[in-house]
């Protein structure tokens, strides 16, 4: 059975697009399957938009590009508006319902999970944290890869002087996984 996923992860600079990008991609290619990662930012970073596409399959991968995805992590609602139209029918929306009215999301086309990603991460010891929060949530909704491999791979993506802040991490992806 051909494994393939797609995810298009998109938000403000500073919610951590581009490292939950980076954590999937990792987890995807500690568990064997074949990975493309294309970060994509504007030079304001912090409050600008930021996204990152992933592709993960267990055969060779054509191309970085993709036009409609199967799956997207929308933390914000510039975002939501900007790759929702593009999602590919009954693909998965991981919508951050904190910033956003979960109304937004085209159920009558798509698998929609709305999940308060800010109100978690603060619960969970740092707001910081939103992205793992999100990523957790679409690792259940999609199914594209277990949540242990998310969360063993935090320490490959993690820098060092940031290693006290894996289990926090890890507790995150829990959380948002639980939520969705």
């Amino acid at each position: 059975m051909l494994m393939y996923a797609d995810v298009i992860i998109a938000g403000f600079g500073g919610q951590g697009v581009v490292l939950a990008g980076t954590l999937l991609a990792q987890a995807a290619m500690e568990h064997g399957l074949h990975v493309t990662f294309m970060p994509v930012y504007g030079p304001e970073m912090r409050g600008g938009t930021a996204n990152c596409t992933v592709v993960i399959s267990d055969e060779e991968i054509g191309s970085p590009i993709i036009q409609s995805p199967v799956g997207l992590i929308a933390l914000n609602r510039p975002s939501l508006e900007k790759f929702q139209p593009r999602l590919a029918d009954g693909g998965v929306l991981v919508l951050n319902s904190s910033l956003m009215d979960a109304e937004l999301a085209d159920v009558s086309r798509v698998k929609a999970s709305a999940v308060p990603c800010n109100e978690i991460a603060e619960q969970v010891g740092n707001a910081r944290m939103v992205n793992m929060v999100a990523l957790g949530a679409y690792a259940k909704a999609s199914g594209a890869l277990p949540l242990s491999r998310l969360q063993q791979a935090l320490s490959h993506v993690i820098p060092g002087h940031y290693s006290h802040m894996i289990p926090k991490n890890a507790e995150a992806l829990q959380a948002g996984y639980d939520a969705a």
